[in-house]
């Protein structure tokens, strides 16, 4: 009740008679305690629906906050969408290409076994027409050649042999006669594809370890040769045959840094994305 309805109760009561002096002094001091009152409760309620209009702001603001962080959440999940789908696209080129390198290598394997056939028997017919001149000889002059000592192979021969046994899975004697092809020839041209070849053997026996070191005898012993970069991938898939993924990754990494242009660097890099 507001303290201006008092008023005309005070008159009232003084006009009637009915009030003393000390029934208008009390009544004025309640009426004063009542203004003050009332004046308090005005400013809180004032201060109450400035909060809340406060609030009502701020609520707005954190809206339109949130309407944003949403549009934003939508922006990546396209992104992240699109990533996916680059990341499928490449997987499957990888795949393709992996297809495709294996498909090559597999017909130069079979074109080598069709040479190496076509090289045995030409050897086979040079030695026909050999022992057959040397026949024709003894026959016209009547003189024996006598047995000698057996003369050893040629470079390109012993090549030939410790390659077509390779080709043909007789490891032991391939491994054997590119030995002694590096011992007897350490500088010719097919030095390093011998060295090569001997790691290849210990990778297909899957004895990793030795074919790693054998493999970093072509890196370290013949660095301009046409094997480098073979022996490096290999290098690669040995560790990573043996568990030592770390080895692995610096290795390939390494290959693709100096050769980022080879098929060897590519074949690194699908090896590498298969690395977790």
């Amino acid at each position: 009740m507001k303290p201006t309805i008092y008023i005309p109760l005070i008159l009232l009561m003084i006009l009637s008679g009915c009030a003393s002096q000390d029934d208008v002094i009390l009544l004025d001091e309640r009426l004063a305690l009542l203004e003050v009152e009332y004046t308090k409760m005005k400013e809180y309620g004032e201060s109450l629906e400035a909060k809340d209009q406060n609030l009502r702001n701020q609520s707005a603001g954190l809206r339109v906050h949130i309407d944003g962080l949403k549009e934003e959440i939508q922006l990546l999940n396209g992104k992240l969408e699109e990533i996916d789908f680059q990341i499928k696209q490449t997987r499957k080129t990888s795949a393709q290409s992996s297809k495709t390198i294996e498909a090559r290598l597999e017909s130069l394997n079979q074109k080598t076994h069709s040479y190496n056939d076509r090289l045995q028997r030409i050897e086979q017919i040079l030695d026909i027409e050999t022992s057959a001149s040397s026949t024709n000889l003894t026959a016209v002059t009547g003189i024996k050649k006598e047995p000698g000592k057996k003369k050893p192979p040629s470079e390109n021969l012993l090549y030939k042999q410790a390659k077509q046994a390779f080709d043909q899975g007789d490891f032991e004697t391939a491994r054997e006669k590119f030995q002694e092809y590096l011992k007897k020839y350490p500088k010719s041209g097919n030095a390093d594809n011998a060295q090569f070849w001997i790691g290849e053997i210990y990778y297909r026996e899957k004895w990793y370890e030795k074919a790693i070191l054998e493999y970093q005898k072509v890196i370290e012993n013949y660095p301009k040769g046409n094997k480098v970069k073979a022996s490096l991938l290999k290098q690669g898939f040995a560790f990573y045959n043996i568990g030592d993924k770390s080895n692995s990754r610096i290795i390939l990494n390494e290959l693709i840094t100096k050769y980022p242009k080879s098929n060897e660097a590519k074949v690194a890099k699908n090896k590498l994305a298969s690395i977790k």
